[in-house]
């Protein structure tokens, strides 16, 4: 889930930029630190907006730099359980498809795509059942559930997020609108 939220970090300006430290050298070195990076509390830093308060400068001993808290806002992606989010698929492996969900990727396991039998399609990039016309492939766009969740903060890119789209209203998007068809027609007939 994407969220807009106000955080306090500090950061160290060079000796060369002392001269003027401004909102926008500020936010330009909160940037540099924090964007991209994964925390448990707040999740992934996608974007800092705007500073807001800059506090006195701290010299530490054997640092060339001065350190400054900041308070500022901050737009944030942090994965919540069983969140349902919408996705693009990827990558797609034997194991299953790698969607992704905002900054990271989330492994959508071939057991939680289908109860249909799905077989990796190396040459076209995809899982496609044998029972039907149902594939999944790259660029197609999926919702999911999320089922799991392992943040590693010092590697964001390590972080797991597992997956389904087994549950009624979740899967690839073309099999949804197939799905809602055709339960109309089934009521229609009734």
């Amino acid at each position: 889930m994407y969220k807009r939220a106000r955080l306090k970090d500090t950061v160290e300006v060079p000796p060369e930029e002392l001269g003027d430290v401004t909102p926008a050298l500020v936010k330009r070195l909160l940037q540099d630190k924090l964007e991209g990076r994964m925390d448990e509390e707040v999740g992934s830093v996608v974007s800092i907006t705007e500073v807001h308060d800059i506090g006195d400068g701290t010299v530490l001993p054997n640092r060339p730099g001065v350190y400054y808290e900041a308070e500022f806002d901050a737009v944030t992606f942090d994965p919540q359980m069983q969140e349902v989010v919408d996705g693009t698929i990827v990558e797609v492996v034997e194991f299953g498809a790698f969607v992704g969900i905002g900054p990271v990727d989330g492994l959508l396991h071939v057991s939680q795509i289908s109860d249909e039998y799905l077989a990796f399609d190396r040459e076209n990039q995809r899982l496609a059942s044998g029972e039907s016309d149902k594939a999944i492939g790259v660029e197609d766009a999926v919702r999911a559930r999320i089922v799991t969740k392992s943040i590693d903060e010092r590697n964001p890119r390590d972080s797991k997020i597992g997956l389904t789209a087994k549950q009624p209203g979740l899967g690839k998007h073309g099999w949804l609108t197939e799905e809602l068809e055709r339960r109309e027609e089934v009521a229609a007939g009734e």
